[in-house]
């Protein structure tokens, strides 16, 4: 690896945030997890929970793929809801799923420095009545449009954009956040995908 390489990734490894996750239900279309992923990886956002309770376990992406932000991030997938949040519970205080109704929470009244996991539903039904009763809350992007919907890489870039500029404000990406044993071995991983970042 170059001095340059190793560089680069320090300083990517640096930004990564550990203590906010974005979690996709049911996403159909394996372009939009894609861009969700880039999205993820461009605000330093390692963890990505990919819960195909109702569809088939997706296979687009992976280690070998080359056009994937998927194999700077670290991709958690699950087939059973209990499990899956289970696994949610250990790591983040609070889950919240985006969602219309009564009590949502506009997205720029949450305090996205807390730990958060973020649930997007997919594209025709949004996140379901069984997750939203197992998470804490809901939340909205505020619109002024005929219609109320994003589609789901847009609306999950709106949101976690807004965590990036409440958590860059707080100072998040000024420090180290990964546990030092997770920053070491995924900066060994890294090292040894040398050159198919492009």
């Amino acid at each position: 690896m170059t001095p340059e390489r190793y560089q680069r990734l320090l300083h990517v490894l640096n930004k990564r945030q550990n203590n906010i996750a974005v979690v996709l239900e049911n996403v159909f279309d394996p372009h939009n997890i894609s861009a969700v992923m880039r999205s993820c990886d461009a605000v330093g956002i390692q963890d990505i929970y990919v819960l195909n309770s109702k569809i088939p376990r997706h296979k687009k992406w992976g280690a070998k793929s080359s056009s994937s932000a998927s194999k700077w991030l670290t991709v958690h997938q699950f087939t059973d809801v209990a499990t899956c949040f289970g696994e949610l519970r250990k790591r983040y205080d609070k889950i919240l799923t985006t969602h219309l109704s009564s009590d949502a929470v506009d997205i720029y009244d949450i305090d996205f420095t807390q730990s958060l996991a973020l649930v997007f539903g997919n594209e025709h039904e949004g996140v379901s009545e069984e997750i939203r009763t197992l998470a804490d809350g809901n939340f909205i992007i505020p619109q002024v449009g005929i219609i109320k919907s994003l589609n789901i890489s847009v609306a999950c870039a709106v949101t976690i954009y807004e965590a990036f500029r409440q958590k860059d404000r707080a100072g998040h990406y000024s420090r180290k956040t990964l546990p030092e044993l997770r920053y070491n071995t995924l900066l060994n991983e890294w090292g040894m995908m040398q050159g198919k970042d492009q």
